[in-house]
């Protein structure tokens, strides 16, 4: 048995070992391929000291969590955020203060500095900058339109049928996969299964509702994606034009042939530095991707003004600036109709599926910060992938023009380029079997372990949430669940 047992440890370690030196030189193929196409234009740091964005972090992840979702500050402090306020440096920074009447939470740098958030309006937690007390915009009450959801049915509501489940569905697998997302370890807050459109499974961590409003980071990318299709529905704009981009209107400027398609697909080629970049170095400096979320300026002019790295759609990056541009190009179109920008989402897109409580959170300039910075519940996360299970349809509506789900669901050119069949628009595609799905499932992603995840092929819709802390043993155990519903319910 010793000697089996020895064997098979040595194959486990010799495949792991295999494993990591491949992925060493895909790693290594991408950072050639991508200096290959380089262009000779200079990068500057973002201003400031990291620590200084780690509290700018931590303020408003506690401000959020706080005053938004309603958690214990001693448990937020612990569990969630850790991506603009890693855990490590929490250490390095004051007790958070909490002032329940003046809605703000103030982080204290060792050298006596405060990073303060405040809760303003609908406009969710905003960090200030250093020595400011207030926002450079009039913060607004955006309200749905919609009737008390207790006296709608669900998806317009939050009532559920009394008929039994659709047939076909193995009950008993739904509940066991409800229970293996739910391992102890990963700290789910939030799991919603949806299939034709209709709830079959749902549950929920301590203390939190079908209407707690919970971090959801990156999957606001895909929310963006979903206004910036509206407005190309409603003729604003077309996915081939070049993007509008203002400061980018100078004669010459090489930077307006990127297309607003480049954009959605990740692939405008600007240069900033992510922690998701092949030669990410974390010793420094500060990374942009992170700046955007935590630098406390004009997040749409700071992404704006980025020189160009790469010609635009040759090299496929996780980047914030594209997503933040998307967000620029939002508020350019409906503030040249003269129309409210931060109501816009909740009239455009919210009020006709049913959502009426979404936090999409803004820099101290009123900008969406949707690229990670907005906070919904299980249910609201449910309704915007069925939206995309139903082709971009809604009640006998055509929100999203027609052929825009397919755009998103397919591979972006130059991520096929970098031979990584991972993304398309704004969404994340399941080319590489992330999870044990068909290939062509398609799914939001937020770093913590946020995830909605759409099967088309099984008209199933897969919402899990979770507290940031436990987002490791949080993947495996929905990993485990997306195996077990895909069994549950037969193919469409």
């Amino acid at each position: 048995m010793t000697k089996t047992w020895t064997m098979l440890v040595g194959a486990g370690l010799v495949a792991t070992a295999l494993l990591a030196e491949a992925q060493t030189d895909a790693r290594q193929a991408l950072i050639a391929r991508a200096k290959s196409l380089e262009l000779n234009t200079p990068y500057v740091p973002p201003p400031g000291d990291p620590l200084e964005h780690y509290a700018s972090g931590y303020a408003k992840i506690m401000c959020s969590a706080v005053f938004v979702t309603g958690l214990d500050p001693a448990f937020a402090a612990e569990n969630v955020g850790y991506f603009t306020a890693p855990y490590a440096e929490r250490a390095k920074l004051g007790t958070p203060r909490i002032d329940r009447e003046k809605r703000t939470v103030e982080v204290t740098m060792p050298n006596g500095t405060a990073r303060v958030a405040r809760q303003v309006g609908s406009q969710g937690c905003v960090t200030l900058p250093i020595g400011k007390t207030d926002v450079f915009f009039t913060p607004s009450i955006v309200k749905s339109a919609l009737p008390d959801p207790k006296t709608q049915p669900w998806p317009m509501g939050d009532l559920l049928p009394a008929s039994a489940p659709p047939a076909g569905v193995d009950m008993a697998k739904v509940q066991a996969a409800v229970e293996a997302a739910f391992d102890p370890a990963g700290m789910t807050a939030a799991f919603v299964v949806t299939h034709k459109g209709r709830i079959i499974a749902e549950r929920y961590g301590d203390r939190i509702t079908p209407t707690t409003a919970l971090e959801s980071w990156s999957m606001g990318k895909s929310l963006s994606g979903t206004l910036m299709g509206i407005l190309i529905k409603q003729g604003a704009y077309t996915l081939e034009q070049p993007a509008p981009i203002p400061e980018w209107q100078t004669p010459g400027d090489p930077r307006a042939k990127i297309r607003i398609m480049d954009i959605l697909h990740m692939s405008s080629g600007l240069r900033i530095i992510a922690p998701q970049d092949p030669d990410f170095d974390a010793r420094g400096p500060y990374p942009d991707h992170l700046y955007l979320y935590t630098g406390g300026v004009d997040s749409f002019k700071y992404a704006a003004t980025r020189p160009q790295q790469w010609p635009p759609n040759t090299v496929g990056r996780y980047r914030n600036t594209d997503p933040v541009l998307t967000n620029y190009m939002i508020r350019l179109a409906v503030e040249k109709r003269r129309e409210d920008y931060h109501s816009f989402p909740q009239r455009a897109l919210f009020d006709k599926i049913g959502i009426r409580a979404m936090v999409l959170d803004t820099d101290p300039y009123g900008n969406f910060l949707t690229h990670g910075y907005e906070l919904g519940s299980g249910r609201d996360w449910a309704r915007l992938a069925n939206l995309y299970l139903q082709d971009g349809m809604w009640n006998g509506e055509r929100i999203l023009p027609e052929g825009y789900v397919k755009f998103v669901s397919t591979l972006a050119p130059a991520w096929k380029a970098d031979g990584r069949p991972v993304y398309g628009g704004l969404f994340w595609l399941n080319g590489e079997s992330t999870f044990p799905a068909p290939k062509e499932a398609f799914y939001m992603s937020g770093v913590g372990g946020q995830t909605v995840l759409m099967i088309p092929s099984h008209q199933l819709a897969i919402v899990r949430l979770g507290h940031y802390k436990g987002a490791g043993p949080g993947g495996r155990a929905l990993r485990e669940a997306v195996g077990i519903l895909v069994g549950a319910v037969p193919p469409a």
